[in-house]
């Protein structure tokens, strides 16, 4: 098996740093999560990262949207030094699976460019742009330089980071790498820190899904199936809610891997052709034609010798694993070996004639590459040589200079000392001076923070204090007074069905259903104290329950949530609970509108509400003199959040507001 070793190599390297552009395994709910951010209004430097994560998810698929993508994020980055940086990466991307040199030399460039930023997400931009060009180069440099690049430039970048995530990746290409030099215990422990970091994290997604299939690959040619099979039963369940992954391929090709090692070769047979189909859909033609090449090796175990050469010649006449003089010497072997079994010895002997003759003019390139090392250490030898001859002749001279030179100096400096006396006190007066100023500027900055500080701690506590006292009140009436009141209306109506003379009465009957109300009335309002919907099952479906809640005859509410993360923390999600609830309560008490529409989206530590209403809208030249507590109350919530918003409205055209909070506010 291993004679087809290097084949798969090429394979997963390729599919793995697919992997790196992060598309969830939902890949149409994540595409349209980022169209819906497009639309909106929102900053420069958020449309440019949206649009490079759509120049990732397209660069296979359609070349022509990625390119589009790529030069809207490109427009949006401005002059913004990062995210030209971060734009040069996603060029290489661009290019990265049909254009090689323009593909490295932007990866080069976007690892240098990244290089001055500490942050989190510039330290892993960098790590893969390194390990991108390294990949752009394998065939020129080898895999020796990418064991090189990895173990030097990019798992020490990606360490910066300490996200277990990140570093589980780079864990996992390393293992490819150990695997193409058949030492498949490294490979296996390496492989094996990447899924514990990745299953500990809790990562559902791609990364996990290649370490997983890697795993499969190692211990396929390691002999040992049984390993592998527990980790092809991981994958498939990673794969089975979504049945259009374009990582299907990769699965049934390590699938049919998998059956080879057992001997399973009709079970080998139908993988491939499940992945066939689809690496034809997706247009991946180096794993389409290598099932292809899977399928001559299951044809050669069954002595199906006429199939097995067919498949050669069609491999051969498509030409995409002819491309490297090893990859076609190999297949003229194995052609020959093929015609040999068939009794065709002429063919067998022009197929092996073609191998010779590739193999010798890899032996004339390794020795054309030898003879110019020497030539090139011959020249630099005769180069030193004569640099050390001009260097004795030139001694001399410069000794002569030297003491010159040196006569000149101390004249000179004499007069120089007492220049610099005097320059040395008008600067020291000066800077005394500045320093006074600068202190005092210092003093002020210093008096700012403290008091931006102080009024935080403010706000917070008395952000949380409304929170308590809120939950106290709906404690206590819906304990208290809501008990009270069901029980005084359970007496009642017990009272009534004992009294048969006044059963009927309908001023007791009227009385009965006021308190009836009185107790629903009395519970709604706890509940709008207390969102219990929040704490039990997070902020999405809470804002829909709030929604729900308010929506009546004559009034529609929209809610759309995209990407809303579900470990925000609670004073954070309570925070911007109350936000929402009082947009929607001013918009039903103040605008009396009878159509709202709220959205909601999150990307990364962002939060985005966008919200409308067709109410009567307001002059926006008043904004400023509007009071109460219920604005001061969303202003206070939205500073809290450090976040922003924008308020539109006019007379009779209604109200829309676009807010952007942050989400990592403790941080």
């Amino acid at each position: 098996m291993t004679r087809f070793f290097l084949f798969l190599i090429a394979i997963l390297i390729s599919f793995q740093s697919v992997g790196q552009q992060q598309v969830p395994l939902n890949e149409q709910h994540y595409l349209d999560s980022l169209k819906h951010i497009l639309q909106k209004k929102i900053p420069d430097s958020s449309r440019a990262n949206t649009n490079f994560l759509l120049v990732e998810y397209w660069k296979f698929k359609d070349t022509l949207k990625s390119k589009a993508y790529l030069e809207a994020g490109t427009a949006a980055a401005k002059n913004d030094k990062y995210l030209k940086a971060l734009a040069l990466f996603y060029k290489g991307q661009y290019y990265f699976n049909w254009n090689k040199p323009k593909a490295s030399d932007a990866f080069k460039r976007a690892a240098e460019a990244l290089s001055p930023f500490n942050t989190k997400i510039a330290y892993a931009k960098q790590a893969a742009s390194w390990y991108n060009y390294a990949i752009m180069n394998v065939d020129k440099m080898g895999y020796d330089f990418i064991t090189k690049i990895t173990l030097e430039k990019s798992i020490p970048i990606i360490e910066k980071t300490g996200d277990p995530k990140r570093i589980a990746y780079y864990y996992t290409q390393l293992a490819t790498i150990l695997m193409n030099n058949y030492q498949f215990s490294k490979a296996a422990d390496y492989n094996e820190k990447a899924i514990t970091l990745l299953e500990k994290k809790g990562a559902v997604d791609t990364d996990l899904l290649f370490s997983y299939l890697t795993g499969v690959s190692i211990y396929c040619y390691d002999n040992k199936a049984d390993r592998a099979h527990v980790l092809l039963e991981k994958a498939q369940q990673l794969l089975k809610p979504y049945p259009s992954s374009l990582n299907y391929p990769l699965y049934y090709y390590n699938e049919s891997l998998y059956y080879f090692t057992k001997s399973s070769f009709d079970k080998s047979l139908a993988s491939i052709d499940k992945g066939i189909t689809l690496a034809k859909k997706y247009n991946q033609k180096q794993l389409y034609q290598q099932f292809f090449f899977r399928r001559y090796e299951i044809y050669q175990q069954q002595k199906n010798y006429v199939k097995a050469r067919q498949i050669l010649l069609d491999i051969i006449k498509e030409g995409t694993l002819t491309a490297k003089i090893n990859d076609r010497a190999m297949l003229y072997s194995e052609l020959a070996k093929v015609n040999e079994k068939l009794g065709d010895y002429k063919e067998a002997y022009r197929w092996l004639s073609k191998y010779r003759q590739s193999n010798d003019s890899i032996t004339n390139d390794q020795t054309r590459v030898k003879i110019n090392e020497l030539e090139t250490k011959y020249r630099t030898a005769k180069n030193q040589q004569k640099i050390q001859t001009l260097q004795s002749e030139n001694k001399q001279v410069q000794l002569n200079a030297r003491n010159e030179r040196l006569y000149k100096f101390i004249l000179g400096l004499g007069c120089l000392f007492l220049l610099l006396l005097l320059v040395f006190v008008l600067l020291t007066a000066r800077n005394r001076r500045k320093l006074a100023e600068q202190k005092e500027i210092n003093y002020k900055q210093q008096l700012n923070e403290m008091e931006r500080k102080q009024q935080l701690k403010i706000t917070k506590a008395m952000l949380e204090g409304e929170e308590l006292e809120r939950e106290r009140v709906a404690r206590d009436l819906h304990d208290g007074l809501g008990g009270m009141l069901s029980g005084v209306k359970i007496g009642l109506s017990g009272w009534t069905d004992t009294q048969p003379a006044i059963s009927n009465d309908k001023d007791l009957h009227r009385i009965i259903g006021q308190l009836d109300t009185s107790v629903t009335e009395l519970r709604r309002i706890a509940r709008n104290m207390v969102p219990d919907t929040l704490l039990k099952f997070g902020l999405e479906t809470a804002l829909k329950d709030l929604c729900e809640f308010y929506m009546r005859d004559g009034l529609r509410i929209t809610s759309e949530m995209f990407g809303i993360q579900k470990n925000i923390a609670m004073n954070v999600q309570l925070n911007i609970y109350r936000i929402v609830q009082e947009l929607i309560s001013n918009a039903i008490k103040h605008a009396q509108a009878d159509n709202i529409l709220l959205q909601c989206s999150q990307n990364e530590n962002t939060i985005f509400i966008t919200f409308e209403d067709n109410g009567r809208g307001f002059d926006m030249a008043t904004l400023s003199e509007k009071k109460g507590m219920g604005l001061d109350n969303l202003k206070n919530r939205i500073a809290f959040l450090q976040g922003k918003f924008e308020v539109h409205s006019a007379p009779g055209e209604g109200t829309s507001i676009d807010i952007e909070l942050k989400t990592n506010i403790n941080e």
